[in-house]
């Protein structure tokens, strides 16, 4: 069956929800209480620091972790893990951790337990817990910034530019209207943005096999197979500059083992019937493909076998029908076209990845990258468990992330997500090849369609092609010059709720800064007391600066500023804008200035910029020589 959306003014939360392409939560959920109290011998040397309205947890790092659990305990009662309400998997990649949920007052302890199967993230040891701490209410609240422009550390990742997730791109051929707007030209003009402006390079496409491209028929028992509906895709696609991930589902109707358990309108989620003919129209499938385009381009895409196999709403098999099925479509894809990547599992909440390692260690089917999915945290260090099986240097390709896995979730539309991806692609950068927010445009079906312009949808662009704030997040990291540069932080919720992207264009000496304050916690959005205590003095000080004058631009992300939610508040928008209302947001479609850009010189190479962060913001603070 389809999943059935929430209603929009619902937000699931710690339940077993069918997503878009999205996950559901999965191994330890939010709200579940871990078993057994803190196992002594295990030391993570676990440091606590409270701050104004949050708790500061820092630990050491256990090898072959892929990440880790953080656990309260409130007074002397059990330990239970820290839901920041992210609605899928709450570990988190590693320290430190800033705990916004813990109410100002109470004495907690913390303890942390290691995440070292992705799979059972309940199962590693927990370690001792901390000394009592006590969050408090009030203090100065001062961050400290000091970058130096001298010290280069590295080129700048940016692994938000491998990928980017859509809705099935046939929706590129529709015509129906929503919002004043055709589908088909609303998602285009989407993809063509986030190339443009955010250097995004693919797009995953989604069930390219659908029922809905007509490719698999079966006439006198013969299968008869016909591409014209993909190559109709990608002529619409190839003008937005973006090359697909072309991921390999559903099974058509005529081909599954059992048709009635529908996905979407477009395919179904059970096995095929017959491997041969699933192998033979894969095959077929890259073949049409290498003829149209020819081996060089065909070998810059990629092929993805399946979506979320671990969700019986995607997919009504077994686990090792889901491993025969990778087997089967990997060979099939390897030899239609030997350089055209492949790879999966493709599973919601970092799920199967060691039993599916396993199998392909033992089956020999080729895998070219691991690719997996998580909402509402970043996503996990899976590097050990590649190194465990000899596959040291193996891509990883997250090709679904954000800050919900439910659709009509408010948190897709806040200034809070546009925080979560920056913290997010920032832990992720070194060691993910992509990490690919789900997904490009709020122009999506297979949950719904939008019933206003602002719904929660998951698009980084609203209907009409606006951006919204976590499409501004990945703007202003776009920003970034090419070198990342040294930095320090200090003071309360430094490298917590505080952080900052520093970085450097050795040619120009241009220097660009991006800043944030934001946290894990969605609880944060119905808590205004709390956001208040939240919000940071940051100083900002840059040494090393070798012009004698700057041009000095600074520009900001809050819930007042470059906000579309405010500014449709401001222009009164209720459900779909007017003509006078659509021309009013797309006037406002800019990231906006805190003032306008002003010459500054620095006092011995250094320069001090006060900045005020409330939470959630983010802000962009470049120096151009004159």
């Amino acid at each position: 069956m389809r999943p059935n959306p929430p209603p929009p003014d619902v937000t699931t939360s710690g339940a077993a929800t069918p997503t878009a392409g999205g996950s559901t939560s999965a191994g330890l959920r939010a709200g579940r209480e871990p078993p057994g109290l803190p196992a002594r011998g295990h030391g993570h040397g676990i440091r606590v620091r409270a701050g104004r309205g949050q708790v500061d947890v820092d630990w050491d790092p256990v090898p072959g972790a892929a990440g880790y659990l953080v656990h309260r305990a409130d007074g002397d009662g059990p330990y239970r893990v820290v839901d920041h309400r992210g609605g899928d998997l709450l570990a988190v990649p590693g320290p430190p951790y800033a705990d916004t949920t813990v109410e100002p007052g109470r004495r907690v302890r913390y303890a942390v337990r290691p995440v070292l199967d992705p799979d059972r993230p309940g199962d590693g040891p927990l370690g001792p817990g901390s000394a009592p701490v006590t969050a408090r209410d009030g203090g100065d609240a001062v961050v400290g910034v000091t970058v130096d422009a001298a010290r280069p550390v590295g080129p700048v990742p940016r692994p938000w530019r491998d990928m980017v997730g859509s809705e099935h791109l046939s929706l590129l051929l529709y015509t129906d209207r929503v919002g004043g707007e055709e589908m088909g030209a609303g998602l285009a003009a989407a993809l063509g943005r986030v190339r443009r402006e955010l250097s995004v390079e693919r797009v995953r496409a989604h069930g390219i096999l659908g029922d809905d491209l007509g490719v698999y028929q079966e006439v006198d028992g013969r299968a008869v197979h016909d591409f014209t509906g993909v190559d109709a895709v990608l002529d619409a696609l190839a003008p937005t500059g973006l090359r697909p991930v072309l991921e390999l589902s559903f099974v058509p109707r005529a081909l599954a083992r059992d048709p009635s358990r529908e996905v979407t309108a477009a395919g179904v989620s059970s096995p095929p019937r017959d491997w041969d003919r699933w192998a033979a129209l894969v095959g077929g499938l890259i073949r049409h493909l290498r003829a149209r385009v020819g081996d060089a381009e065909l070998r810059r895409w990629a092929v993805e076998v399946w979506n979320e196999p671990d969700l019986d709403c995607f997919w009504t098999g077994t686990r090792e029908d889901y491993l025969r099925m990778y087997d089967v479509t990997a060979r099939a894809v390897r030899e239609a076209c030997p350089g055209l990547p492949v790879g999966g599992p493709a599973t919601a909440a970092t799920r199967w990845i060691e039993p599916f390692l396993d199998h392909v260690d033992a089956s020999g089917a080729p895998l070219d990258f691991l690719s997996t999915h998580v909402y509402g945290s970043p996503p996990l260090d899976l590097r050990p468990a590649l190194e465990r099986h000899g596959r040291a240097g193996t891509p990883l390709l997250w090709t679904e992330w954000g800050p919900s896995p439910t659709h009509f979730a408010p948190v897709n539309d806040s200034v809070l997500s546009a925080a979560f991806v920056a913290t997010g692609m920032q832990e992720a950068a070194g060691r993910v090849a992509a990490l690919a927010c789900w997904v490009a445009s709020d122009h999506f079906e297979e949950l719904g369609r939008p019933p206003a312009l602002l719904h929660g949808g998951f698009g980084l662009l609203s209907v009409g092609n606006l951006a919204k704030p976590r499409f501004w997040a990945l703007w202003m990291l776009e920003q970034l010059a090419p070198v990342q540069l040294a930095a320090r932080l200090d003071g309360d919720g430094a490298g917590t709720l505080v952080r900052a992207w520093p970085s450097v264009d050795p040619d120009s000496g241009r220097v660009a800064v991006v800043l944030w304050n934001g946290t894990l916690d969605q609880g944060v959005l119905g808590r205004p007391d709390q956001r208040r205590r939240l919000s940071r003095t940051v100083r900002l000080r840059i040494d090393g600066l070798p012009a004698a004058g700057y041009e000095l631009r600074h520009r900001r992300l809050d819930e007042r500023t470059s906000n579309l939610a405010a500014t449709a508040r401001r222009l009164g928008v209720d459900g779909w804008p007017t003509e006078e209302q659509w021309a009013g947001l797309r006037a406002a479609d800019t990231l906006a200035g805190a003032g306008p850009p002003v010459t500054v010189a620095p006092d011995g190479g250094c320069l001090r910029l006060p900045l005020t962060l409330p939470l959630p913001s983010l802000a962009l603070v470049e120096l151009t020589p004159r």
